[in-house]
């Protein structure tokens, strides 16, 4: 069997493609795997680091804003657009897959799209709770459609096409019980953890916030605290503690990296996680039932990371609160609030769960492997 994953944009989208074809792998030694992404973006690092062949299409993202440089920017999409279509066919006549199978970002359109036209069976997974404008224009012409909720179903016209898998986590968040993962960090002596991210590259506004954050912490030292500050933030760090009288070197409890690179064993411990509403983060706090509290990204396209933090919300798996909302101070005290009351706890843990789908991965294969001809 051959195989086309077609994907890019972010880790959210390539990391559903590699969890699937690590599973193909598993399962037949000898399916012959192809990644099809654009040729600077992260997808190609991720996926030659994952050791798998790759092609590249030129296709790039449309702006939508109506401003003179927003034009221009559509004008020359539309035009990798056309020329995509001739590499897409290209790379199709050449390796000939029995299935093409796209994970998210404008990188997989032209590969879904021409594999359809070519009667080849083809998948889409959507990662977020709201359709992504590629989704939305591939809809019509895939096979199936994955994604993440059953409340996704009603967002799209073809409901017969979805199939709620999941989306999938890293096997190693399950390699240690949470007790395991606590002694492995050194954290015994009873306090719960904290564990907060904003993305890879961080925040700036949320990072001077959770600067405030530890500081408050500090007073008392209720809890253990792991947060990845990012890139960015990183060198700004330590203007942000001294500007609310917080010395880390005081404090050990309180643990701020630049990256959690053990995330697996920090995520496996938490008790309370305070982050943003991206789609791999949602999946692993649902996974593991962590409760949270999200601060959805404003920034992000069609407000898809509030939608996502809302149905954890309406499971009663999570706080959100908004950016413009929150403080380090507001952010504090529901922390507090949530982890001084056990009850509590135990029930957003056992909201968030009834929406974990750790099968996801089979789910998706399953899915898959029953379209192809």
């Amino acid at each position: 069997m051959k195989v086309i994953f077609t994907c890019g944009g972010t880790a959210g989208h390539v990391n559903p493609a590699l969890a699937l074809a690590g599973l193909m792998k598993k399962k037949d030694p000898a399916v012959q795997i192809l990644f099809v992404g654009t040729p600077n973006g992260m997808e190609r690092k991720l996926t030659a680091k994952a050791g798998y062949p790759y092609e590249s299409v030129e296709v790039s993202s449309f702006s939508r804003s109506i401003k003179p440089e927003g034009i221009r920017h559509n004008l020359h999409a539309l035009k990798n657009l056309c020329t995509a279509r001739t590499q897409a066919e290209k790379i199709l006549k050449s390796f000939r897959p029995d299935l093409v199978v796209g994970t998210g970002g404008y990188a997989s359109y032209p590969m879904v799209k021409y594999a359809a036209k070519a009667h080849i069976p083809t998948a889409v997974h959507e990662s977020n709770m709201v359709p992504g404008l590629t989704t939305k224009m591939l809809e019509d012409c895939a096979d199936r459609i994955m994604v993440g909720f059953e409340e996704c179903r009603q967002h799209y016209k073809h409901p017969e096409k979805i199939c709620v898998t999941g989306t999938p986590v890293r096997g190693d968040f399950f390699d240690l019980t949470k007790k395991a993962a606590k002694e492995k960090l050194g954290l015994t002596d009873g306090r719960p953890l904290i564990v907060s991210f904003w993305g890879s590259l961080g925040a700036s506004y949320m990072n001077e916030k959770m600067a405030e954050f530890f500081a408050m912490e500090a007073k008392e030292e209720p809890f253990y605290h792991i947060h990845a500050v990012g890139n960015t933030g990183w060198p700004k760090w330590p203007g942000w503690c001294a500007q609310y009288g917080f010395e880390p070197k005081v404090h050990p409890a309180l643990d701020a990296r630049e990256y959690i690179y053990d995330m697996a064993v920090v995520m496996r411990a938490a008790d309370l996680v305070i982050c943003r509403a991206g789609a791999s983060t949602i999946s692993e706090l649902t996974a593991l039932s962590v409760p949270a509290i999200i601060v959805p990204s404003p920034y992000v396209t069609n407000n898809h990371q509030e939608k996502n933090a809302r149905i954890l919300e309406r499971h009663g798996g999570a706080l959100v609160m908004l950016e413009p909302e929150s403080s380090g101070k507001k952010l504090f005290d529901a922390a507090s609030a949530i982890l001084k009351d056990p009850a509590r706890q135990v029930a957003m843990s056992r909201g968030m769960g009834s929406l974990g789908i750790p099968d996801a991965t089979e789910r998706i294969y399953e899915t898959v492997m029953s379209i192809r001809k």
